[in-house]
């Protein structure tokens, strides 16, 4: 019997939930529970934004540190009552500082084009990460690359440049930096998969919390942050909507399929119009509805591509 190629593209892309997800058992699929934690998810990530361009007195690494901290006192207590050590010895101990990089690398730069772009923009170019999920997972993975995602990039592509908006100079810094992290987002998610069955959840959360907090850290106290005391909530605010964010995600991979739910992770696109209008006034201009409408099509297209070739085999 041949093998059945996986999802790509918006399948793959919440591979890191999904994993967190298949160690998880009990309760029943529900899609009506997975969509209350998808709302959850995308309303949380989209207010960790908020809480990124709020806090203006810090430095993006304090705010990439912050953002971590939380989630690593989580898993780190996951880890104490569960009696399962993360940082025991393992022969995938490079692959998760690889994969833990990649996360670093993403989340920093998705919060250097949150200080410049809008909340709805940055958030769309991050949002790219699944077409480089498909790319990725044809050279690291070895997965086979079906023909009917060459439009669907293409078209993903092209609503990216609508967002960006390219001039060709300073300006076009941030977004690029949001295109990267949708990247390294993209390859971090990769390397979720290849840990799958290799790594507990809680192990791979973990190092990426670590190594992100300890490649911060030093800046942190190089340049310590003096914010005042609502700066300070909004540093706090990073890592507490990140870590609500990321447990609602897997907590809704727990029930239901990811091809039936992976798709409304964009929800948190339309979270972050919403609340970048009532916090900061950002209105997204038409070039950016279009190719904000581009990508999400654009993914809607490439997993019911990949669904109907899965099922087909």
């Amino acid at each position: 019997m041949p093998r059945r190629p996986e999802p790509t593209a918006g399948v793959a892309a919440d591979a890191g939930a999904s994993a967190a997800a298949d160690a998880v058992t009990g309760r029943p699929d529900s899609l009506g529970r997975a969509m209350a934690w998808m709302v959850l998810s995308g309303l949380s990530f989209a207010l960790m934004g908020a809480m990124v361009k709020l806090a203006t007195a810090a430095p993006v690494t304090t705010k990439v540190f912050f953002r971590n901290l939380v989630t690593l006192g989580i898993t780190a207590s996951v880890a104490w009552r569960t009696g399962r050590n993360p940082l025991a010895a393992t022969v995938h101990r490079k692959v998760l500082l690889l994969r833990a990089l990649c996360g670093l690398g993403g989340v920093y730069f998705y919060f250097v084009a949150l200080s410049r772009l809008t909340l709805a923009d940055a958030s769309l170019l991050n949002k790219t990460s699944p077409f480089f999920v498909a790319v990725f997972a044809v050279l690291i993975l070895r997965e086979p690359f079906r023909r009917g995602m060459v439009p669907a990039l293409l078209v993903a592509f092209c609503g990216a440049m609508l967002v960006i908006k390219p001039g060709f100079n300073y300006a076009l810094a941030p977004a690029l930096a949001g295109l990267a992290s949708g990247a390294f987002a993209g390859l971090a998610y990769v390397l979720v998969r290849r840990l799958k069955g290799k790594a507990e959840p809680n192990r791979i959360i973990f190092y990426f919390s670590l190594v992100s907090c300890a490649g911060t850290l030093p800046f942190v106290l190089v340049d310590p942050p003096h914010p005042d005391a609502a700066q300070w909530l909004a540093l706090l605010g990073t890592g507490v909507f990140a870590a609500a964010g990321q447990f609602g995600l897997t907590f809704a991979y727990h029930h239901a399929p990811a091809s039936r739910i992976s798709i409304f992770t964009y929800l948190h696109v339309l979270f972050a119009v919403v609340v970048g209008l009532v916090l900061f006034g950002e209105r997204p201009d038409r070039w950016s509805i279009l190719g904000g409408m581009m990508i999400i099509s654009a993914a809607v297209a490439a997993q019911r591509g990949s669904l109907t070739s899965f099922r087909k085999t």
